[in-house]
């Protein structure tokens, strides 16, 4: 049987919840704590908080809100978000994530994805792919919220990454993100079949088959998941038992 991570996505801008279509039109949702024991207390395998604009205006990390979590929370929590230096990593373990997300800061420095895995362990990094289809076909890879081109091949920048030690890789489809029509499969399948790291899949999910089709053809280890759960589309704990009544293990083994 096929295994596969459930975990709930937390944007967060200032100190509130907030969601998105194509990354953009950032609507607040509420209270990320608030959320995040809701998630916890149905069965999330793990948490992902990302600060969508940290990168954007040089804001700080999200300690207060992560320290926060973890008094109530106890499931991993990967936290991204203006991550660029070995002391804003330390700062967000210090504050009770067990691992960090990295897109502009990998993008600007790459060495730092080796720095960190030296320090810290390479589970303990996640490179964060923001990605938008081009008209070859291929995939760039973006920064701040998709707004900034880095003429980074997505492909080559993941293998590229899991060179330097990267322990997981997070792509998000900017051109999938918040609208509910599933995930882009191709792009999640090129990157899985290009590394042997996990990938986590995001950006576009509205149903279990949904999340089915990116882990069955899309070769997905983890699939995080926003819209579904913050609009209470569907329950946690519903989505679960759909797919275990489908073959696949939602709890990772």
């Amino acid at each position: 049987m096929a295994s596969v991570r459930l975990i709930p996505r937390l944007d967060i801008k200032g100190q509130n919840l907030i969601k998105g279509i194509h990354l953009e039109g950032l609507r607040v949702i509420g209270e990320p704590n608030k959320y995040a024991q809701a998630y916890y207390r149905a069965g999330a395998d793990e948490l992902l908080y990302i600060d969508a604009v940290a990168s954007l205006y040089g804001r700080e990390n999200l300690l207060d809100i992560v320290h926060h979590t973890t008094r109530d929370v106890f499931i991993p929590i990967t936290a991204g978000g203006g991550v660029r230096t070995l002391t804003d990593v330390q700062n967000l373990l210090n504050a009770g994530a067990d691992k960090v997300a990295i897109n502009t800061g990998a993008v600007q420095n790459p060495e730092i994805i080796r720095d960190i895995a030296q320090q810290f362990g390479s589970q303990c990094v996640v490179l964060s792919v923001e990605a938008i289809r081009q008209p070859s076909g291929n995939w760039e890879a973006f920064t701040d919220c998709g707004r900034e081109s880095t003429g980074l091949d997505v492909v080559d920048w993941v293998q590229h990454a899991e060179s330097l030690g990267a322990g997981e890789i997070l792509v998000t489809s900017v051109d999938k993100e918040g609208t509910r029509k599933g995930f882009d499969i191709n792009l999640v399948q090129s990157i899985s079949s290009a590394v042997s790291i996990p990938v986590i899949a995001s950006g576009g999910m509205g149903s279990v088959d949904h999340l089915m089709h990116v882990v069955e053809d899309g070769g997905a280890n983890a699939v995080s998941m926003a819209d579904i759960l913050h609009y209470n589309r569907m329950a946690l704990e519903d989505l679960r038992y759909e797919c275990v009544q489908r073959g696949l293990e939602t709890r990772k083994i």
